[in-house]
């Protein structure tokens, strides 16, 4: 009688083809960012390269710097400034709920569904009318009002699944609105804000369309340098793949650093709808 087996045992082998399938353009994006302008073709692009040649991340980290503090003015702010109105958003809807806040919810998260380009011309009026077009603080600005509802979201749905027990008897000891929000919910909410930080900050740092549109050449990110590092006649592939792994670099260490943490906010229920 042969024996029977588990799926699991299955599904290891799959992973695996699966994951070298996905690896499989960041080799071919490793490889070729340590290889000399001669040795990249076609024909050798599986190849390992004869020696590491740093030309290419010199010339991209030259050439990216400015953008890349860019980024960084940008990212950060916006990630800390929509968690901080996510995370009272999410209280005030999910604790201390009023005639009419539901309905104030759904039109927050209606704003999940609004497509960038039917709002960009207006978009680019209002900047240029409150002089913040052309500006980081003006992208920060509008990362923060489109990453609202997605943090309005999570931390609601993380919210509530605090007891109310504990609200209650914070109040019975004099402790406000806001002496809750800090004693109570705050600390309990730790795993939340990474899940929230981790998300908006990947979200702000790969956004290219506003970054394009709202800035130009000295205030523009660095995903918006990177699409402009390829040259006009000759593309230097190395310098590109060095680009793009010097771009990927930092949510690639905000992921690695903080894992545990974001898997243990998404077992909290942080995101469950």
């Amino acid at each position: 009688m042969s024996k029977k087996i588990s799926p699991p045992v299955l599904l290891y082998p799959l992973a695996v083809v699966l994951a070298a399938f996905f690896l499989v353009p960041v080799y071919i994006m490793l490889v070729t960012s340590f290889k000399g302008l001669d040795e990249i073709t076609l024909d050798r692009m599986w190849r390992l390269p004869a020696g590491l040649d740093f030309s290419g991340y010199h010339e991209a980290y030259d050439k990216l710097l400015p953008n890349l503090r860019n980024s960084f003015w940008l990212a950060i702010p916006a990630t800390a400034l929509s968690a901080a109105m996510g995370a009272m958003n999410g209280y005030v809807l999910s604790k201390w709920t009023f005639r009419g806040s539901n309905v104030l919810f759904a039109l927050i998260l209606f704003g999940m569904f609004i497509p960038y380009q039917s709002i960009l011309i207006p978009l680019i009026q209002f900047m240029q009318e409150i002089k913040l077009y052309n500006s980081i603080p003006g992208l920060v600005l509008v990362h923060v009002v489109y990453g609202l509802p997605i943090c309005t979201l999570m931390f609601r749905n993380f919210y509530v699944g605090i007891p109310t027990e504990m609200l209650e008897a914070a109040r019975i000891d004099g402790a406000g609105f806001f002496g809750i929000f800090r004693r109570i919910m705050l600390p309990l909410s730790v795993s939340g804000f990474v899940v929230v930080c981790i998300w908006q900050f990947t979200s702000v740092w790969n956004e290219f369309l506003f970054a394009v549109t709202l800035t130009t050449q000295k205030q523009q990110p660095i995903m918006v340098a990177l699409q402009n590092l390829s040259g006009s006649q000759i593309v230097h592939w190395n310098v590109q793949m060095a680009g793009a792994l010097l771009a990927a670099l930092p949510t690639l260490l905000v992921y690695v650093l903080l894992s545990r943490y974001f898997v243990r906010g998404l077992l909290a229920g942080s995101i469950k709808g």
